[in-house]
């Protein structure tokens, strides 16, 4: 019963990294597109 347990423990585990890795895919395009919204505004402010 024990190995039953630890089997569904390691099938959770994968799919939170997978969670994170979208995550992290997702903040890194969400700052990306700010950094490049940021510098087109001050381009067209100056």
């Amino acid at each position: 019963m024990s190995a039953a347990k630890r089997k569904p423990a390691t099938m959770k585990t994968k799919p939170k990294e997978e969670l994170n890795k979208k995550a992290l895919t997702w903040v890194a395009v969400i700052v990306g597109v700010v950094i490049v919204a940021v510098s087109v505004l001050l381009i067209l402010s100056t």
